[in-house]
């Protein structure tokens, strides 16, 4: 049994259809769980059914063993920090903190202890008494997480808690709550279209996509075995390069420009006589240094990063991605060598978009790992 139980949970507006559909997900205590997913794909909604703010039109919902499908959000003993921050503007950084502690009545001595505690963990206690107006983005997101912390709530909902913030600022914040979550035990639940923030934080991920989930896994194995093209083009950057493709003799032909050889690779029966799509990331094309195996292309694009290359070339009318590391002085038009294997292909099923087989490369990390 998990600490937080969806079980059949749909959430519909006035009888019409749904928005999400057939919920089933079990979290775990102590799990740093994030929900992620494009605009429009009833993530926030989901999360706001656990805390009870979005009314639960069928399904049932446990935390802690308890059904609460029907427990106002109060007596759910549980935190929210939302996209917003949700601060008032008119009370300071400590009224804020203790807004929450001060409306249940709890005794002041024990609110003063808290509130030492938590600023100190948060680098809040030499802005205490200054009001939201006159803190920055990432000090505001920092008193809503205090917020959230002064509480001692088991469960921490948070609502794209870090979109508001430069990329810079989100990169320490994402540091920062994940620390925070493991030294006080939290089990949270983190929703983020960001895919990077989804990979970086996240124990376990689950995909949504038009209300129905998609793939719930860790973040390595939703990267290397994504169960479906939705989830293979979300999850990863430069998301992976996909192609239609036929095998044809001792050949694979991708888009009707590409011939890769099989090799010795043995054929399975569940790729034959059917339409594929394989998919294959962007660091799975190194430069081209020896005969076998080689393509020849032509860059369409270019980009550096310093610590590494980003080549594009077409595919027939897919644009693909090659991640090349360190600093290669190549230009748009140049004809390089690139390195293509079929072993670090996944073979998706053309009508379905199911994976059929996921990449050798990943099968072989299996083994070494167990």
């Amino acid at each position: 049994m998990g600490y937080i139980e969806l079980m059949g949970i749909s959430k519909s507006y006035n009888k019409q259809s749904n928005v999400l559909n057939g919920i089933d997900l079990t979290i775990e205590k102590g799990e740093f769980f994030v929900l992620v997913g494009p605009s429009g794909s009833g993530k926030s909604t989901l999360l706001r059914m656990i805390a009870g703010l979005e009314e639960i039109s069928g399904g049932t919902l446990k935390i802690s063993g308890e059904i609460v499908n029907h427990l106002p959000p109060k007596n759910r003993n549980l935190s929210m920090v939302f996209q917003n921050y949700a601060l008032y503007p008119h009370l300071s950084v400590e009224q804020n903190i203790l807004f929450g502690l001060h409306a249940k009545k709890i005794d002041k001595e024990i609110q003063r202890k808290r509130l030492e505690e938590t600023a100190e963990m948060m680098g809040l206690s030499e802005l205490l008494k200054r009001k939201p107006r006159e803190l920055s983005g990432g000090q505001r997101q920092r008193v809503a997480l205090a917020r959230a912390v002064v509480s001692e709530a088991p469960l921490c909902l948070m609502d794209e808690p870090l979109s508001n913030l430069d990329a810079k600022l989100r990169a320490n914040m994402r540091i920062e709550i994940r620390r925070l979550q493991k030294r006080l035990g939290l089990t949270m639940v983190y929703v983020t279209h960001d895919q990077v923030e989804a990979m970086t934080m996240g124990d376990r991920i689950m995909v949504l996509n038009d209300g129905i989930i998609q793939q719930v896994g860790e973040p390595i194995e939703l990267y290397n075995k994504p169960a479906n093209l939705f989830v293979a083009t979300f999850i990863g950057s430069p998301k992976m390069n996909l192609g239609k493709a036929v095998l044809k003799d001792s050949k694979l032909l991708i888009e009707n420009a590409l011939e890769v050889p099989l090799e010795q690779m043995e054929v399975p029966t569940s790729l034959q006589n059917r339409d594929l799509v394989i998919g294959l990331r962007a660091e799975h094309m190194p430069h081209g240094s020896e005969q076998h195996q080689i393509q020849k292309v032509e860059i369409v694009n270019v980009e550096h990063l310093g610590n590494e290359t980003l080549i594009s070339f077409e595919v027939g009318t897919e644009l693909w991605t090659a991640k090349w590391l360190g600093q290669w002085l190549v230009q748009v038009g140049d004809i390089v060598p690139i390195h293509i294997s079929v072993e670090n292909m996944c073979f998706f099923d053309a009508d379905t978009g199911c994976l059929i087989q996921e990449a050798a490369f990943s099968q072989k990390q299996e083994v070494v790992s167990k």
